[in-house]
């Protein structure tokens, strides 16, 4: 099994909706985030594609973990994903190779979701702000 490492932004807003989006030639919805370049700190990976990918700054706020799924569209690939709960410094635009962004209810039923979204994200986001 090959594996690909990835940053990974939870990034919610007011109403509790997650932050998706969906890169271009892909089905799946899934954080914003991406690929660790050679020797990049996860934490940067992350800052630098919420940049790329939806155009803010950010501050992180907490490091979730680090996790292991089905990669979304790279069939016999493990994703380790760096988790990082983030707050974005601008609302969010489309930008790099993102076809689509949406925010989405937590119950969203008809999102296609990346494993990482669906397996991690959303009952870790349904945990914890059931305490906010």
């Amino acid at each position: 099994m090959k594996t690909i490492t990835v940053a990974a932004a939870v990034i919610l807003n007011k109403q509790n909706q997650l932050l998706l989006v969906r890169k271009r030639n892909t089905h799946a919805f899934m954080q914003v985030g991406g690929k660790l370049e050679p020797n990049e700190a996860p934490e940067i990976t992350m800052q630098r594609e919420i940049l790329e990918e939806v155009g803010s700054s950010s501050v992180i706020e907490q490091f979730l973990g680090r996790f292991e799924t089905a990669a979304a569209n790279e069939p016999d690939h493990i994703l380790v994903s760096h988790l990082y709960l983030v707050q974005l410094d601008q609302a969010p635009k489309i930008a790099a190779e993102i076809a689509e962004m949406k925010w989405v209810d937590l119950n969203d039923s008809e999102t296609h979701l990346a494993p990482l979204t669906r397996e991690i994200v959303i009952p870790w986001c349904e945990q914890h702000l059931s305490t906010v």
